[in-house]
């Protein structure tokens, strides 16, 4: 087996099927099922494409999804939880972004250094995870010779000249008891030791301090070269010039508790190898890396004259060549972007996918339309998934006693209202329910910890208080839903 094909089944994608996909993704995302059936598909054609043999694993590249849809109906969401769901390196980048600073624009080759800077935390996390109980072991070594230093060898060997003197059986006698004093001492000091790992070990002394010398994280010497644009030609002055700046260190008196915390970090650092965690990220964003690009409505061609829509033109042409497959040098080493997922997204109510350029339009063979969300939609996203808006609210207020209970004709409201402020103005989706909750809620969250403990039953009468001068005025609803 392969590495990738290895990592695709450890991060567990061999055992998903694109229904099983469909049905977590269901837990988090209400409708869009069109949506999540084709991303389940791409999905599962990566595992697809491990099990053949290496000469057609070349030659077989993932299909580019293209989502259109207004915003707040799931875009975003699907493409996370799609890469959470398979531990895989993501990175959402706005297209527009690009257009920030002129024609050519921020270097678009800084999504995948970015991706990469992902994946090499998510490596690192995982490996430091695993090596955790060692990092500790040695951390708690570190606190124990603290507290119970050993002494120092000094006198354990004789002085020269005393030796040229030696030998009477005075002088034997001497240093019989000397070394059994020495002995003692060091029976007692381990015995000490020993008594001070365990009180470690079982937290008998956490809330004792203890002054601990740690390295400073912060080094200037480094920071003169980050965005230099030096990562382009594969220079990683970190490792270039580390060794000519010593680390600074400094003195700091914490609790135990904490000590053990900051020295474990530390330890596991010095366990972890980063050349293995550099090789393995560049291999999980080249085999399993999903890029989702938004707004690509945005730099479409409009009118196909000058002006603004050449700056578009340019920095379509300039992610053509990451779609495509190309290969971007990072401070890691280089990415080859081939077999990396990328999903793109837009509303497109002025511009349209025709109005990309041929060549873009073609990187991107599966388009699937998001539907707008109805009135039965908005009620299953604040109920039915998974930490669903309700709850959340629920539960912040829970923290200060306050018991709140949401009626069934008070969630209808409040769907109902969402739907009709996102008629009258602007689309946005499922984010509009954050807007309604926090303006229902408002007086309830202010006065909290003054009503608590008590329960309060949210109907549709309260709703309506909470809104109706706000929804009556459609310029009013405008500015504040």
């Amino acid at each position: 087996m392969n590495l990738s094909s290895k990592a695709e089944e450890e991060n567990g994608l061999a055992e998903l099927t694109p229904k099983e996909v469909v049905e977590e993704l269901d837990k988090y995302i209400v409708g869009q099922d069109r949506a999540k059936r084709m991303v389940a598909v791409a999905l599962r054609n990566r595992y697809r494409r491990q099990k053949l043999p290496k000469e057609m694993q070349d030659e077989i590249v993932p299909k580019n999804i293209l989502m259109i849809g207004p915003t707040g109906v799931g875009k975003t969401e699907i493409a996370r939880r799609l890469a959470k769901l398979v531990n895989a390196p993501f990175i959402k980048v706005e297209a527009t972004k690009f257009t920030e600073v002129g024609y050519v624009g921020r270097d678009v080759e800084s999504m995948i250094r970015d991706i990469v800077e992902s994946a090499v935390r998510m490596v690192r996390t995982e490996k430091t995870a695993r090596l955790e109980p060692k990092a500790r072991e040695l951390a708690i070594d570190r606190i124990v010779d603290l507290l119970a230093p050993v002494p120092s060898k000094e006198g354990a060997a004789k002085n020269p000249f005393d030796m040229l003197f030696s030998g009477s059986s005075d002088d034997d006698d001497v240093d019989d008891e000397k070394e059994t004093k020495e002995e003692d001492e060091k029976e007692k000091i381990a015995a000490k030791r020993r008594q001070i790992r365990q009180q470690l070990i079982h937290e008998l002394i956490d809330d004792e301090y203890v002054e601990i010398e740690v390295e400073s994280s912060v080094q200037p010497a480094m920071e003169m070269f980050s965005g230099s644009g030096m990562e382009e030609l594969g220079i990683n002055f970190q490792d270039m010039l580390g060794g000519l700046f010593p680390k600074k260190k400094k003195t700091k008196r914490v609790k135990i508790s904490e000590a053990k915390r900051i020295l474990a970090q530390e330890e596991a650092q010095k366990l972890v190898d980063m050349d293995e965690v550099a090789h393995e990220a560049i291999q999980k964003v080249e085999q399993t890396g999903i890029v989702f690009l938004d707004e690509m409505d945005k730099v479409a061609e409009t009118q196909g004259g000058s002006g603004p829509d050449v700056s578009r033109e340019g920095v379509q042409r300039d992610i053509l060549p990451i779609v495509e497959g190309s290969t971007v040098m990072t401070k890691y080493g280089p990415v080859k972007t081939d077999y990396m997922l990328f999903v793109a997204a837009g509303a497109f109510h002025i511009a349209k996918p025709a109005d990309l350029i041929p060549e873009l339009q073609g990187r991107f063979p599966i388009r699937v339309e998001l539907e707008s969300l109805t009135v039965k939609d908005f009620m299953r996203i604040l109920k039915e998934p998974k930490h669903a808006l309700l709850q959340q609210y629920t539960a912040l207020l829970e923290s200060e006693g306050l018991q709140i209970v949401f009626e069934e004709d008070a969630v209808a409201e409040i769907a109902q209202i969402a739907f009709q402020v996102n008629e009258q103005s602007e689309n946005i989706g499922a984010r509009r329910l954050y807007t309604i909750m926090e303006k229902v809620l408002e007086e309830i969250s202010f006065s909290a910890s003054e009503l608590a403990p008590k329960e309060i039953r949210i109907d549709k009468a309260y709703v309506e208080k909470a809104l109706s001068d706000i929804v009556k005025d459609r310029d009013l609803s405008k500015y504040i839903l």
